[in-house]
């Protein structure tokens, strides 16, 4: 399986331009293929695929061998191939909303300051050199040079793919290598999980895990910042010092929710044999209530705030977290189907009425607490049984 490793890079200020630079070629590569393919199907109802643009890279480097032929000829692949992606989205969406009445977007061109990395591959125009005692290690790129590298962690497998990427005013690298699966011991306990917006998680063996609610804490700055770059005066410097401050405070948020998953799935995977998770649709679940001016949406400002909850929670993002580790783990992961796992009974199956948000109401049972009967009904239909003790 593949690892991925974030490391911090500095650059010097002469690399930092030629990085810069690195992303803007990279950028034009990228609007200009974008824009060979909405011409090729507006005059012709053509398509363009991947080989035919990749087929021009050589006569494109040819004739910009100061731009464009500066650069690696397999990460310009990789931009295009990026584009690829999108499209294959793009049509994957379309099919989707065949039948709904929903917009789907055309990929759009990117400006250079929102085009943030280039991917190379591993000993084609990049080098990635480990520390080996000293204080740093190096990473060296095509057109930009060798760039000091921190890392504070053990790099472990076969470097396949180096990445330059750009946040903000810092830069980073991100290393993927290919590594062995190395199973760890069992521990004879399985489970059904249910995610949630008053408590993160709680387990069908009755372990709970608070919440933490980075957004909700921070809302408070963010807000002050945001109306604050709103009244300066755009192509000032105080607006540029406010966006960048609006930024950085978007990452802190970011980057304790993912540190919050990745802590959270590991207790998980080194604890649980086999783990089972409602397959959930995040994005189907955080659509707008505003409806049409026909139909227009009811209680829009409640499910605003609720789809706030929802994406600050970030279930997806830990969805992922957790299937990695425990693939690597030779762990097991299982989702089932969401549909009323909090509203039937686990014990009977009697569908229950739900006075609060924290409780369900069996006519058989009594009251339950709502999140622990999900995590138990999620075991069940795991096949772990209910839940409650660990799978034979």
């Amino acid at each position: 399986m593949k690892r991925a490793y974030k490391l911090r890079a500095y650059p010097t200020r002469p690399q930092e331009g030629r990085a810069v630079r690195l992303l803007a070629d990279h950028c034009d590569l990228y609007n200009a293929a974008l824009a060979e393919r909405r011409e090729a199907w507006r005059m012709g109802n053509r398509s363009v695929a991947y080989g035919d643009q990749s087929a021009q890279l050589k006569e494109i480097r040819a004739a910009d061998p100061d731009g464009q032929g500066r650069h690696s000829f397999t990460a310009q692949q990789q931009t295009l191939r990026r584009l690829n992606a999108v499209f294959a989205a793009y049509f994957r969406r379309v099919r989707d909303a065949k039948g709904k009445e929903r917009r789907v977007g055309y990929p759009r061109f990117k400006p250079r300051q929102r085009f943030d990395q280039v991917l190379f591959i591993a000993g084609d125009g990049a080098k990635w050199e480990p520390t080996n005692g000293s204080q740093w290690a190096y990473a060296s790129f095509q057109a930009v040079g060798r760039i000091k590298v921190s890392q504070h962690r053990p790099v472990v497998g076969r470097v396949k793919t180096l990445q330059v990427k750009r946040e903000g005013r810092r830069w980073y690298l991100v290393v993927v290598t290919e590594i062995e699966v190395v199973a760890l011991p069992t521990t004879g306990r399985a489970i059904g999980v249910d995610l949630g917006v008053a408590r993160f998680l709680t387990t069908s063996d009755g372990e709970m895990v608070a919440n933490p609610r980075f957004l909700d804490a921070a809302q408070e700055r963010i807000v002050d910042l945001q109306r604050r770059r709103q009244r300066a005066r755009p192509g000032s410097g105080n607006r540029r010092r406010l966006r960048r401050a609006l930024a950085k405070e978007w990452r802190k948020v970011r980057n304790r929710r993912r540190d919050f998953h990745h802590k959270t799935a590991r207790g998980l995977v080194d604890s649980c044999d086999t783990i089972a998770l409602e397959d959930l649709r995040v994005a189907a679940m955080t659509a707008s209530a505003v409806g049409t001016v026909g139909t227009p949406g009811r209680n829009v400002a409640q499910k605003a705030g609720l789809n706030r909850s929802i994406l600050d929670a970030g279930w997806g993002q830990f969805t992922s977290i957790l299937a990695a580790k425990a693939e690597s783990a030779g762990r097991r992961v299982v989702l089932v189907h969401p549909g009323r796992t909090s509203m039937d009974c686990h014990s009977c199956g009697t569908g229950c009425i739900r006075p609060r948000q924290d409780t369900v109401v069996c006519p058989v049972h009594g009251e339950l607490d709502a999140d622990l009967n999900g995590a138990r009904n999620i075991a069940t239909r795991a096949g772990l049984g209910s839940g409650q003790a660990s799978a034979a």
